[in-house]
């Protein structure tokens, strides 16, 4: 059975229509008409005047009707120019929580798609009710932690991304075309997109693991879309093209626009033609005369469209292949293999000989300007597009089914942003352990419910016409669970010995200064501290039921000079050596503690080798005596100490000298049982037999007497 094609290429110059027939899985050329548009209508593949496309459209269906009798549909194209490809990303925390479901994956993709939306709204300044349509897109790679990862499954880690590459499609180019050719009388029988169609027939689905761009270089502008791990990844376009060489042409040899494009049409097709000038001069122009006039022209138009496609890659491609009319740009294949640094065999002109579903038994159209009206006659109706409509939430949501559309496609078509139907997270607790602010994650909320025609599904459900949808969300998550035991793990402890008794220290949690078990379970704003009891002072310090003294060295202050006293100092012995109260223990360590005693004045004085008392022997009325006196005045907050007084920790003395330190004869009668008041009659002072008086000094070792007369 023979399936008669019709189809139209409404490019920005001209209109191509074709007619294929297909007999089993082979298509034939029957005819071919092409018609220049006579206005501007067209612009970077976007239809600006539907009434002067639609005239051009009706006289080649026209013209192909008188041979072939009435056409009634037609298969068209959107340019590819048309088609925006958005790089975006979009993460979730994990919170050393692992994903078990690829649900949850699917959400994050969808996520990074709708993010995709954003940011094509603010790059074409247009509202989200505008009408860019979705038409695929493609994970670039996925990211826990910052590093590239093979799959998000089980993986645990603080945040996860996923990278995509999304695809969008604007209603307008669609409803422009259809107004066109409805104006034209034709029906759209299958629709396609110009890089898909000469994709399809070029570079089959087992290539399409190369990276390879196709570059459709028309009149006004340049398409370019690029293949890559099984498929369409990327869509571009530059607004220049083959006019820039006709343009180059036409100043040079001063000749009209169309007469310089039919020049640069015999020149590639025969490489050598005879032009009049509109000074009425003719000349011969041969292929080496032209290329010194065009070669800037050539090089820019290399050049950008490298830079496009670098733009779109990254990196230079395997291989380009050109199709177009102005892929006949002479010297162009070799100017852009060295702007992208290929091989000259690596950039290459593709004509419909290239199409292997094409029979060549008949007079076909060699050149590559036919590339693309075939392949859309022959893509349109192996690969058609198709719209669908389906309910979402009771909302009406039209597609353009590009590929098996699923549940995900309908709910981003939707505007509806999958994150915000998980169930919210439960509260998180706001804790402080050890003055380190610290939040304790609740569980997850559970995933969206989702229902297709009233039967559970996932994101992943395909879809058809007239499916209902239904996405409710998920229920909340629930606060932490946690205890202290939980929160520090294991609670450390030292087993040693104390004066040959074995005891065990323990460190203690504290939540808010209040002493609780490892049992106690947090709660939000508590202030948690684990003290951690290491050192002797730390079990000292528990255990000040046994009177231990753990001030460790005893320091006054002796005229505002840091004095240590040894007398009141706590003898410290871990394992036979005198330590520090900081000193850390560990199991079986055998520790002693000798108490220091209280400190007396006496004890400072003996720490600075000072004499409190000035003392002398003598002898009187030859008996031996001994005198002393205080030679320093010594006083706490002005109150005067004696040696036995008792000393405390950071007590500030002051310790002055006596303004006398001498003893006169007078002082022995302090000592002496003497009363003077009785004696009667004369008396006599002798000291060392010699006289003396009352206030006469005396020193160590002096004879001393009193001896009454008569007279």
């Amino acid at each position: 059975m023979v399936d008669q094609i019709f189809s139209l290429d409404i490019g920005t110059r001209s209109v191509t229509g074709i007619i294929l027939e297909k007999a089993d899985n082979a298509y034939s050329l029957v005819d071919y008409y092409v018609e220049e548009h006579r206005a501007r209508s067209m612009h970077d593949g976007q239809i600006h005047h539907v009434l002067e496309v639609a005239n051009v459209i009706n006289n080649v269906k026209k013209a192909l009707e008188l041979k072939h009798g009435p056409l009634h549909k037609v298969c068209i194209a959107a340019a590819g120019r048309s088609l925006k490809t958005i790089q975006s990303s979009s993460f979730m925390s994990l919170d050393n929580q692992a994903i078990k479901d690829e649900q949850v994956i699917k959400h994050l993709e969808l996520s990074a798609v709708q993010e995709a939306q954003k940011t094509l709204m603010k790059e074409h300044i247009i509202n989200k009710d505008a009408s860019y349509y979705c038409v695929g897109y493609s994970v670039l790679h996925y990211e826990l932690d910052g590093i590239h990862i093979g799959s998000l499954i089980d993986q645990i880690g603080y945040e996860a991304r996923v990278e995509i590459i999304a695809t969008f499609l604007p209603k307008m180019v669609i409803e422009s075309l259809l107004a066109a050719i409805e104006r034209a009388n034709l029906e759209m029988d299958a629709l396609t997109l110009e890089p898909i169609a000469a994709i399809d027939v070029l570079i089959p689905q087992s290539m399409r693991k190369l990276n390879v761009a196709l570059v459709d270089i028309g009149a006004g502008t340049s398409d370019i879309a690029l293949t890559n791990q099984g498929t369409v990844v990327a869509y571009g376009m530059v607004p220049t093209a083959g006019d820039e060489i006709t343009e180059a042409i036409s100043d040079y040899y001063l000749l009209d626009f169309p007469v310089a494009e039919q020049t640069k049409k015999n020149i590639v097709h025969h490489h050598q033609t005879t032009v009049t000038d509109i000074l009425g001069f003719e000349s011969q122009i041969t292929y080496d005369n032209l290329i010194p006039t065009i070669i800037d022209k050539v090089d820019e138009l290399a050049q950008t469209i490298a830079d496009e496609i670098i733009n779109l890659n990254a990196k230079p491609p395997q291989a380009v292949m050109l199709v177009g009319g102005g892929s006949l740009t002479p010297e162009l294949t070799n100017v852009l293999a060295g702007k992208l640094k290929l091989p000259s065999n690596r950039v290459a002109i593709r004509d419909i000989t290239a199409i292997n579903q094409l029979n060549k038994d008949s007079d076909l159209p060699m050149g590559p300007d036919f590339v693309t009206p075939i392949g859309i006659a022959i893509a349109a109706k192996q690969n058609p597009i198709h719209y669908i409509n389906v309910l979402v939430n009771n909302k009406n949501v039209r597609m353009f089914q590009l590929k098996q559309l699923t549940v995900g496609d309908a709910l981003i078509h939707a505007g509806l942003k999958v994150t915000d139907f998980y169930g919210k997270p439960g509260s998180a607790l706001f804790i402080k352990v050890n003055n380190k602010d610290i939040t304790l994650p609740g569980s997850y909320g559970t995933a969206p419910q989702i229902q297709l025609n009233e039967e559970t599904a996932t994101i992943d459900s395909h879809i058809k016409h007239r499916d209902h949808i239904s996405i409710e969300k998920g229920s909340g998550g629930n606060p932490p669970e946690v205890t202290v035991n939980e929160l520090f793990g294991e609670i450390p402890s030292v087993s040693f010995f104390m004066n040959q008794k074995a005891v065990k220290m323990k460190s203690s949690i504290y939540v808010s200064n209040k002493l609780v078990d490892e049992h106690y379970l947090v709660k939000d704003k508590d202030i948690i501290e684990l003290r951690q009891m290491t050192t002797i002072k730390d079990f000292l310090t528990i255990n000040q039921t046994n009177s231990i003294d753990i001030r460790g060295k005893f320091m006054i202050y002796v005229d505002h000079r840091p004095i240590y006293i040894d007398a009141g100092e706590t003898q410290i012995i871990l394992n036979g050596k005198k330590v520090p109260a900081d000193t850390p223990l560990k199991d079986n360590d055998q520790l002693n503690i000798k108490k220091g005693k209280q400190p007396k004045m006496q004890d400072v004085l003996d720490q600075l080798n000072e004499t409190y008392w000035h003392i002398i022997h003598i002898q009187f009325n030859d008996k031996p005596v001994t005198l002393k006196q205080p030679r320093l005045k010594v006083t706490r907050d002005n109150t005067k100490l004696t040696t036995n007084s008792s000393i405390f920790q950071h007590d500030e003395l002051s310790i002055e000298q006596n303004n006398s330190d001498s003893f006169i004869f007078q002082d022995v009668f302090r000592y002496v049982d003497l009363d003077l008041t009785r004696i009667k009659g004369k008396f006599i002072l002798l000291k060392n037999e010699q006289p003396t008086s009352f206030d006469d000094p005396i020193s160590d070792g002096d004879q001393l007497c009193i001896k009454w007369t008569n007279n």
